[in-house]
């Protein structure tokens, strides 16, 4: 699993000890010392994770998340959220504000991102890394292998990522924008149209095993992936 991860601390050596064992476990890592630096980094491209201290010059990392959480940007978000408080009203105001785990001060660099990667797993399993299977048809990240019936299934790296993302959310419907945001980032700026593209010729690779079926167009929506 390597993700790209936003370490918000104002402490110097505690963000530099977070980000170096962050990068020893495979991750990006980006640095921010206040939420008007996080915000800013976020402005030019979403990370995959947030991991924010509660206690910033300025603005207050509850104060931030609960703003994150309140924009269609960066609602889903994954947010980690790391303080000194260890009380429970604490923790409490912490993912109320809409951190989705809370690591209290010291903690062990094992621990840290043992809970980067359980976030990651609930909020953006296509980042956990850990191979996914529907009706016979198995795609394993680690390996960058797809397979139906033990055959291998040969895709480029973007219908790779874009059925990687489809089989990690089934039953939902995405539109082009989304799935151009969270599949090839909200960075890259290309016309919708290619999703379209892609589509079409992920539906192609898997059609000799039957899975092309799978694929779901609503019209005027975007795409999904089915279960059944």
């Amino acid at each position: 699993m390597s993700a790209t991860v936003l370490v918000v601390e104002d402490e110097p050596q505690i963000q530099e000890l977070v980000a170096v064992n962050l990068e020893h476990s495979g991750h990006k890592v980006l640095r921010a010392a206040s939420a008007e630096e996080a915000e800013a980094a976020i402005r030019v491209a979403l990370p995959d994770v947030l991991v924010l201290d509660w206690m910033l010059p300025g603005e207050s990392g509850v104060a931030f998340a609960r703003r994150l959480r309140n924009d269609e940007r960066t609602r889903e978000l994954p947010i980690l959220m790391l303080t000194a408080r260890a009380m429970e009203q604490d923790k409490v105001s912490g993912l109320e504000a809409g951190a989705d785990d809370y690591l209290t001060k010291p903690f062990s660099p094992k621990e840290l991102a043992a809970r980067i990667k359980a976030v990651l797993r609930r909020r953006a399993p296509q980042l956990a890394g850990d191979p996914v299977a529907i009706d016979g048809l198995r795609l394993d990240p680690a390996a960058r292998r797809v397979s139906a019936a033990g055959n291998r299934i040969e895709l480029s790296p973007s219908e790779f990522r874009l059925l990687h993302f489809l089989m990690t959310h089934p039953g939902r419907v995405y539109s082009r924008a989304q799935l151009l945001d969270l599949v090839w980032g909200d960075h890259v700026f290309i016309e919708e149209r290619t999703v379209d593209v892609h589509i079409r010729r992920l539906r192609k690779a898997l059609e000799p095993s039957g899975h092309d079926r799978l694929i779901n167009t609503a019209r005027g929506s975007g795409y999904g992936f089915k279960t059944d």
